[in-house]
């Protein structure tokens, strides 16, 4: 699996990868997608919506139980990944390039993202 370079990881296991001109696409570590099993269901939230922090944006569902997907940084939603509403397993298969949940714009996400970890560092904590 090709963890994007860049990447950043929260401990609560949702990632962030900057883009250009304040966008940023967040989505679920493979770590987490593992954790979780076979997903069945994603609930995204609406394009425009806006989020601080720490904030529950999402609701992914498995097999084995359904989870709360929280804000890594501050940001308003600009595009939603409408394959995995269709498609859930997608998110099993390719978290990083398929399976990103949404795309933000902050402009807040430098200041926000002091708690995040590299991917390595991320894995290192985990294990």
């Amino acid at each position: 699996m090709m963890v994007p370079d860049g990447i950043l990881c929260s401990k609560s296991h949702e990632y962030l990868l900057e883009g250009e001109n304040n966008v940023y696409t967040v989505g679920l570590t493979d770590y987490a997608v593992e954790q979780l099993g076979d997903i069945v269901f994603v609930e995204l939230p609406e394009v425009g919506s806006e989020f601080t922090k720490g904030e529950v944006f999402a609701t992914v569902e498995s097999v084995k139980a359904a989870s709360e997907i929280y804000m890594p940084v501050r940001g308003r939603v600009i595009e939603i990944n409408e394959k995995i509403v269709e498609s859930p397993e997608i998110l099993n298969e390719s978290p990083y390039e398929e399976g990103w949940l949404i795309k933000i714009e902050s402009e807040d996400a430098h200041a926000d993202s002091g708690d995040l970890l590299e991917y390595n560092d991320y894995k290192e904590e985990i294990e």
